[in-house]
């Protein structure tokens, strides 16, 4: 007999939304890991203590909607056992060659030759030094772990993909987000104009029109 239940929608109940918040991870020594991830320039938001023991510190990345947490009798795993920590950038050589200023052991960027490899351990095959050709998006990585060993994934998006973002919902995280996209925006509406053989007056329009496609992931302007 079967025990399968089968639930209807009640459709009359307003969708609500649910944001990703924080991410919690696992290590041994959280002033280490305080003093580390403040050495990042991430924004430090909190370090709470009370007299049970626990503890929670917060930390957020520039530009993130989403931030990082660890302290004492937060999680029961065990300490730098995470891995994929996605932090998504719009120039991967930018970010990574700011991890690299702050003294953070960053790995070149790369792309991936074979499918994951991107989340294998560095210098374990699969891995092609450079960015992916034409920086593709979502297709260039970098890779770096804090003092636990705990794994972060930089990773290089500047399209995505169609019905992720709300064009009327536009936002760009940080002004080097900003300003990356009018670069692209730029190189792209060189060729428009070559294309069409001649100057275009309204390039602030196109170059308006070319940033939310390209955030939103409709099709570009030609």
């Amino acid at each position: 007999m079967s025990t399968n239940v089968v639930r209807s929608i009640d459709t009359s109940v307003a969708r609500v939304d649910l944001k990703f918040e924080a991410v919690v991870i696992p290590v041994s020594d959280v002033d280490r890991a305080k003093e580390f991830y403040k050495s990042l320039g991430w924004r430090f938001d909190a370090d709470f203590r009370f007299d049970n023991g626990f503890r929670i510190v917060q930390f957020t990345p520039p530009g993130s909607g989403c931030s990082v947490q660890f302290g004492t009798n937060i999680t029961t795993a065990v300490p730098g056992s995470a891995r994929g920590l996605y932090l998504v950038a719009s120039d991967i050589e930018a970010a990574r060659n700011e991890l690299a200023a702050h003294a953070v052991e960053v790995s070149d960027v790369f792309h991936a030759g074979t499918p994951g490899a991107q989340f294998q351990p560095d210098g374990t095959g699969g891995r092609v030094r450079g960015p992916s050709p034409d920086h593709a998006t979502y297709s260039s990585f970098a890779t770096f772990n804090d003092p636990d060993g705990n794994g972060w994934l930089l990773q290089e998006v500047t399209t995505r993909l169609p019905g992720r973002i709300d064009p009327a919902a536009i936002s760009f995280g940080s002004a080097g987000d900003l300003a990356s996209a009018l670069r692209r925006s730029e190189a792209a509406h060189g060729q428009h104009e070559k294309r069409t053989g001649q100057r275009d007056a309204n390039w602030s329009d196109w170059y308006a029109a070319y940033m939310v496609a390209e955030q939103a992931g409709t099709e570009l302007p030609k």
